[in-house]
């Protein structure tokens, strides 16, 4: 039935399932009366229509109902409505303690014997008010997040009379948590809780429970026979208070356990103080009774042997043996009363005893060879089983691992038991393969998943190998190493120079063109070209787009137009012929020849052509061109000079030629 969405009681909302018991499903419910969320525990449909399921779940209400303390779990409310029985309680935030053992294993001893004295204190109130709890477990027992223990669940309590009996074959509740009397069906207690609580206590501080099997039936039998393994040898770091406190709430015989939770509260109380003492006593020292020890040759009559002997003095012999008849009869009966259930008793544990394995110490076979095992395996009257062959860098060959059970110190295992074993091979040797030429991808997945090596990767630029495949490896192909043992893979990440694209320059200015190709190496060299814009690039050595080294080499050309430029040559002449300079006079005192054809060129081309007198000393002539030209001089159309380079760019450029 899903009563999720429904109201019942008419002020309880269901709004999820939260969790599932063995007569009753719990869910999350919003009280709308109370404005208060809390738990609402329904019997499952299956039980509806039996009697004594619906006579159990209203002993749980009617039993809890009445308890009021602070690790007990509250009952607000109990109804019946349309078929559904159901009971609202407080709504704990928190985990099981089993959950918690599932997660932490082994607690610390403190924590659980804080826990434990909060459930003893639970169960000593209702205990007080005639109420057992007979399902005690870590199931039942929730731990809030403020670390308060919350009983729950009196789905099987009952409130005690001078006649509770259990039925054998209608026990309810977790086998691993019986006490032997619930075991077999019989009398149940206040000490019955007390026992359930000490195999919790047992659980907390070890990780297991005292008595495991196959079937439940199993269970039971040890819980009734068989002597749990003490704690302390399971878990050395319990002390040994808490030890015997454990051991003392096991006990099987009920009169020798705890016999109230106020008991066993003292004892955890003086424990958390006083954690080695030894002050947990013994029941057993307790039960010592004076007993009446006839003396030797204390005959006492029988009062009908002596009225036998004063009703009939004369008959002697004759009433005497009447009266003997009949005090042997006594005797007989008598006898066959003790004897009848004694001997049925030790006959059935004779029977029950008869080919039952003995108890044998527990070898510890880890670090034997596998002969010396099985040496000593048969030794000890117990079966090897080799559950497994493993390498081992630890263990040498044909040695043992490991064993299941685990080995400790006075633990006891029957005789032909099974113990399991895992046998060493040794270490597990490899041959490396070659990996360079692959991609780092597929050698790791080789060397690591197939070869069970250990991979260092280790990166390195290179100019030939694509980035992401393998260069080189150590060690080489076909050397043998253990498995697990660390190789080195060197893997190319390519060049380990950042490539880049080239931008387009063309008609930049020269300072654009050098910021675009920042990343790259840049030489500027210019050329003339009188049909394009100067100052501005008109051609790049290497075309846009392409993918490139960074610091590539790149030639970028800029035109640059020069300026026609103006320049003054002065020209001393008669410095310059010397000699020849000389003008000659004849007898008349008239000059002979005195002047020659002066012609001055720039570039090859004329500038200057005149006659001029020999003896000139300053000639002047103009230069025009770009940059640096190239001037000569003439006389009478012979060169007289070598030819001069005049820098026209420079400030007021003057040529000077004497």
């Amino acid at each position: 039935m899903n009563i999720v969405g429904k109201v019942i009681g008419s002020r309880y909302e269901i709004l999820e399932r939260v969790g599932e018991g063995g007569m009753a499903t719990v869910y999350r419910a919003r009280d709308n009366v109370l404005k208060r969320y809390v738990a609402v525990k329904v019997l499952r449909d299956e039980f509806v229509a039996d009697e004594e399921f619906i006579k159990r779940f209203n002993t749980e209400a009617q039993s809890a109902a009445s308890l009021t303390h602070p690790n007990i779990v509250s009952i607000f409310d109990v109804g019946h409505e349309d078929n559904i029985y159901y009971i609202v309680m407080e709504l704990v935030q928190g985990k099981t303690l089993k959950e918690i053992i599932n997660e932490d294993g082994v607690l610390p001893w403190k924590w659980s014997v804080n826990i434990s004295i909060q459930v003893a204190s639970a169960l000593e109130t209702a205990h007080k008010n005639n109420i057992i709890h007979r399902d005690i477990k870590p199931h039942n027992i929730i731990i809030t997040e403020d670390g308060i223990a919350k009983v729950t669940d009196f789905g099987i309590a009952k409130a005690v009379s001078n006649s509770t009996i259990t039925a054998f074959g209608t026990t309810i509740g977790s086998v691993h948590y019986f006490s032997p009397e619930h075991a077999r069906g019989g009398f149940t207690d206040a000490k019955s809780d007390i026992y359930s609580l000490g195999v919790v206590m047992y659980e907390m501080l070890t990780g297991r429970v005292p008595f495991d099997a196959d079937t439940a039936v199993s269970i039971a039998l040890k819980h009734m026979q068989e002597k749990p393994v003490e704690p302390i040898k399971l878990n050395p770091s319990i002390p040994y208070a808490i030890n015997k406190i454990i051991m003392k709430a096991l006990e099987k015989d009920i009169s020798l356990r705890y016999q109230n939770a106020t008991e066993l509260l003292k004892d955890l109380s003086l424990a958390l103080k006083d954690p080695e003492g030894n002050f947990v006593k013994s029941n057993a020292e307790e039960m010592q009774y004076t007993q009446r020890i006839p003396t030797i040759g204390d005959e006492r009559k029988l009062p009908e042997q002596d009225l036998g002997e004063r009703e009939n003095p004369k008959s002697g012999y004759s009433s005497k043996r009447k009266n003997n008849k009949k005090i042997w009869l006594t005797v007989v009966i008598v006898l066959l009363v003790i004897l009848i259930p004694v001997t049925g008793f030790f006959g059935t544990q004779f029977i029950l005893n008869m080919g039952k394995p003995k108890d044998v110490d527990l070898p510890n076979f880890v670090g034997k060879t596998l002969e010396e095992a099985k040496y000593e395996a048969q030794n000890q009257n117990v079966s090897l089983e080799i559950q497994e062959e493993a390498f081992s860098d630890e263990v040498p060959a044909n040695e043992i691992i490991s064993q299941e059970p685990p080995y400790i110190e006075g633990y006891q295992i029957k005789e032909k038991s099974i113990v399991k074993i895992v046998v060493s091979k040794g270490p597990e040797i490899v041959k490396m393969q070659k990996v360079v030429g692959m991609t780092y991808e597929e050698a790791e997945n080789l060397l690591k998943n197939e070869l069970k090596l250990e991979v260092e990767k280790i990166e390195e630029t290179s100019k030939t190998v694509e980035e992401g495949f393998v260069i080189k490896q150590s060690p080489e192909e076909g050397e043998e190493l253990k498995a697990g043992s660390k190789v080195q893979v060197y893997v190319s990440k390519g060049t380990g120079i950042k490539q880049v694209a080239v931008p387009y320059v063309i008609n930049d200015t020269e300072e654009d063109a050098k910021k675009k190709l920042s990343d790259l190496d840049v030489t500027i060299v210019y050329e003339e070209d009188m049909t394009k814009v100067d100052g501005k690039v008109i051609k790049q050595s290497i075309e846009a787009g392409t993918t490139v080294d960074e610091k590539t080499k790149i030639t970028v050309t800029v035109n640059k137009i020069e300026a026609i430029k103006t320049g003054t040559i002065k020209l001393n002449l008669k410095s310059i012929l010397g000699d020849k300079a000389t003008i000659q006079t004849d007898e008349n005192g008239n000059e002979i020849n005195p002047t020659v054809n002066l012609k001055i060129t720039v570039n090859n081309e004329s500038v200057y052509s005149s006659s001029v007198r020999k003896d000139s000393t300053e000639i002047t002539a103009t230069a025009s061109g770009k940059g640096t030209v190239t001037v000569k001089v003439f006389v009478d159309d012979v060169k007289i000079t070598s030819d001069k380079q005049f820098d026209l760019n420079a400030d007021n450029p003057v040529l000077t030629i004497d």
